[in-house]
């Protein structure tokens, strides 16, 4: 070979090289740095012989041993040397054969090796021919898919016969790694250079593939984003000469920065995406746009993840409970073991409670009670009057001005997804043509469906499981009953008069002397005052008026101090006092009549301001047998009064009565105070007791109030409201109650101090009403007759006893 003629030597300076190969007939620049590397190039200039190129074992070492260098390299001829200002060499040099470094040789200054050639002259076989074709057809696929290596290397290799020469430059001009190179280098015959060499541009033209497809679609992706880019830049510069781009820009910006950081579940925060992308293709005037814009404030608004943690401390809550209200044991109970529940069970549907009973009782204050001692946020929504079923659920946004209902409205306000939400006064909603709006809260009070209630203006399912929903009513008829199913009702009576004496004490008395300006035991009020004003100043269930009252006098008080009438002392208000500060009482307590009188009995009702002392008069005159009612009697109530006259009659034989009698006589029940509207039925024993006393002349005792319905056959039926009835007796000074028996299961709801004044007799059947409630008749009873001149007692014969 004329390559190894140009060296003749075998002992040469060894360069060491990093990170590169060098094969034979490969033309490269190198950069030499290092003092003994010069030096050795020197050597070989100076002698006019060839260099040693071997590959280092580790680049980064810097003073490489024998052990650090790899044994096979190539010698190589010095074409071109040039010094650099830095002190580095560059130097061309050209790989002319494989060489093994067989020794090193003792030289200080630089590497010195001897080397023994390795490249020998082949024939060139037809597979290795075959192979040589095979090679350049998959070299020539390599150059198209690299876009590394020029395209008239094709050319030059076009020209080279020989196989070992055709794969070493190849080699030479693919980008593999070093340790593939060096074993490509390390390889001494031309035919397993070649296959070696086949394989790894295989694989090679496989990844460059692979990297096509990858940089296609990444291209695809460029353009699409690039275009966006331009549109976004075009829309800009247009938004920029308008004077509107950093405002609509800014408010873009920061409705994306919302979104992230509103924690919404992956719907919502895809539908709020889509919108964002909506108004960024609008004009910022748009009407359209403030539609949009409006709907992500919602969005981003809404506490999808914000909760406030319970205060789980019962005895704390009960304490809370206790200060804020006197009594209502049951309401306070109920509380308490929804803390006791939440304590044992991580996450718990909120309750829905149901608060009954009449105006003034505390069923709003109440409902801030709970959410203190809760530890929650409290939200109150008004539903009297409510009409429309867009109040709940909201409008969609196809109409102008469309907004949330108030559920969600609230629930914003509120800022957690676990306030105490109160519905106030359900039983105030009506509906018309525009929708029910009961019908659209029967979704947010079932625990069942309400975990994903959805609202017509958010169109996104919204979580209220979590939520503690309080609805208050003064009446329950009025509320649809599959609403009323979905609620725990908790009644709410009317305070008695103790009570209302303790709740002035404790809570009215001080809170309104504060509120007046008025310093602490400036006003002092005793019990019987307190007493005075419940009884005759006041005529409710609940504590407001008794409230307005206390008010009225401290600003009496405050106005006479302000005035200089009176020096800051202690002012006492006594019951004889109190005329000068209220005026004249506008209410009298029913009390039990000062004698037993034939037709007139006491009755309970019950209002929704508490218990009534309703008195029946029952009067008979010459007629035709015609029945007359007055009062304001509701229609149920007519028709127990019928139901009582029918019974009396069926007993007329009984009762000592004519048979005729009724053909010839009227009859009118009177239920004063004519004013006021009264209806149910449990005046029934009332009117039927004053019936029989008025027909047989047996008076009723005073001192026995009743209530109940009649049947037909004279059976005693259940009636409702019996603490408030009974509350109201005790206010009468009556204490012999007459009960149906079924209502007996009542009387544990009555005060104990209460319940050992009274004497409660339960009946079942009218027998033994009148036994309780009709004086006991004489030993000869007159008989009613009729006469030429009216009605006329007569004497009879016989007596026949009512049982």
């Amino acid at each position: 070979m004329e390559e190894k003629k140009k060296i003749q030597s075998n002992v040469l300076p060894l360069i060491p090289l990093r990170d590169i190969v060098v094969f034979p007939h490969m033309i490269i620049p190198l950069f030499v740095g290092r003092d003994k590397s010069i030096r050795g190039l020197e050597n070989a200039l100076s002698k006019e012989k060839g260099i040693i190129l071997a590959t280092q074992k580790k680049p980064k070492t810097n003073d490489p041993s024998p052990e650090d260098i790899h044994e096979i390299g190539t010698a190589a001829e010095i074409l071109q040397i040039l010094r650099l200002s830095d002190g580095t060499v560059k130097v061309l040099v050209e790989g002319i054969t494989r060489a093994r470094i067989d020794s090193f040789t003792e030289n200080s200054s630089f590497f010195e090796v001897k080397v023994a050639f390795l490249e020998k002259k082949t024939e060139i076989s037809p597979e290795a021919e075959a192979l040589m074709r095979s090679l350049y057809g998959l070299f020539e696929e390599y150059v198209k898919l690299s876009q590394k290596v020029p395209a008239e290397i094709l050319m030059s290799i076009q020209n080279i016969n020989e196989p070992g020469q055709l794969a070493d430059t190849i080699a030479a001009h693919m980008a593999m790694k070093t340790s593939d190179k060096q074993r490509l280098l390390e390889i001494v015959s031309p035919h397993t250079r070649l296959e070696e060499l086949y394989k790894i541009l295989e694989s090679e033209i496989e990844i460059l593939q692979i990297e096509k497809k990858v940089r296609g679609r990444v291209k695809k992706q460029m353009e699409q984003s690039q275009k966006e880019y331009y549109l976004q830049e075009q829309m800009k510069a247009i938004q920029k000469e308008l004077g509107k781009f950093n405002e609509f820009k800014s408010e873009i910006d920061e409705l994306k920065e919302k979104i992230k950081k509103a924690k919404m579940p992956e719907d919502v925060n895809k539908k709020a995406l889509k919108e964002l992308k909506r108004l960024e293709m609008m004009p910022p005037m748009s009407a359209e746009g403030t539609v949009v814009r409006n709907y992500i404030d919602w969005l981003v608004d809404m506490p999808w993840e914000l909760r406030t943690r319970d205060k789980l401390n019962i005895k704390e809550a009960e304490k809370i409970l206790n200060e804020d209200h006197y009594g209502l044991e049951k309401v306070k109970e109920r509380v308490l073991e929804y803390l006791a529940v939440r304590q044992l069970v991580k996450k718990i549907k909120g309750p829905i409670l149901c608060l009954v009973g009449p105006p003034g009782v505390g069923k709003t204050s109440l409902g801030k009670s709970i959410a203190r001692s809760t530890g929650r946020k409290f939200v109150r929504v008004s539903l009297g009057g409510v009409r429309d079923e867009a109040e709940i659920r909201g409008h969609r946004r196809t109409y102008i001005g469309a907004l949330p209902g108030r559920v969600i409205q609230f629930i914003k306000k509120a800022g957690t997804k676990n306030p105490v939400f109160m519905l106030d006064e359900i039983d105030k909603m009506s509906m018309d043509f525009r929708g029910d709006p009961s019908a659209a809260l029967l979704e947010v009070l079932d625990p069942e469906q309400n975990h994903a209630f959805n609202d017509h203006y958010l169109e996104v399912d919204f979580d209220l499981s979590e939520v503690m929903f309080i609805t208050t009513a003064n009446v329950l008829h009025t509320i649809p009953r599959p609403l009323l199913d979905r609620m725990e009702v908790l009644r709410m009576p009317g305070y008695t008069e103790e009570e209302k004496v303790s709740i002035a004490k404790l809570f009215l008395i001080p809170k309104n002397i504060k509120d007046h300006g008025l310093k602490e035991k400036m006003v002092q009020f005793s019990d019987a005052t307190v007493r005075k004003i419940v009884r005759y100043y006041t005529k409710e269930a609940g504590v407001r008026n008794l409230e307005r009252e206390i008010a009225n006098i401290c600003r009496k008080v405050a106005k006479r101090i302000a005035a200089g009438g009176m020096e800051l002392k202690i002012v006492t208000i006594s019951p004889r006092s109190l005329m000068k500060y209220l005026g004249v009482p506008p209410y009298r307590v029913s009390k039990k009549g000062e004698k037993s009188e034939v037709g007139l009995s006491t009755g309970l009702a019950w209002t929704e301001f508490g218990g009534e002392i309703l008195t029946t008069e029952v009067t008979i005159m010459d007629g035709r047998g015609k029945l007359t009612l007055t009062g304001q009697l509701g229609e149920v109530m007519q028709e127990s009064a019928q139901a009582a006259l029918s019974y009396v009659r069926s007993k007329s034989k009984e009762m000592g009565l004519s048979k005729n009698l009724y053909q010839k006589i009227d009859i009118h029940i009177h239920v004063p105070e004519g004013a006021i509207p009264k209806d149910g039925p449990s005046a029934g024993i009332t009117m039927a007791t004053a019936l029989v006393s008025a027909l047989t002349r047996r008076p009723v005792k005073r001192d026995v109030a009743m209530t109940g319905e009649i049947t037909l056959r004279g059976k005693i039926l259940p009636i409702g409201g019996v603490k408030e009835k009974l509350l109201a007796a005790h206010r009468g000074e009556i204490y012999n109650i007459i009960l149906p028996k079924e209502n007996e299961r009542d009387l544990k709801d009555i005060p104990a101090n209460i319940r050992k004044v009274l004497k409660v007799s339960f009946v079942e059947n009218m027998d033994e009403v009148l036994k309780i409630a009709l004086v006991e008749p004489p030993l000869n009873p007159p008989k009613m007759e009729i006469g030429s001149h009216g009605v006329d007692y007569t004497p009879v014969q016989s007596s026949v006893p009512i049982n």
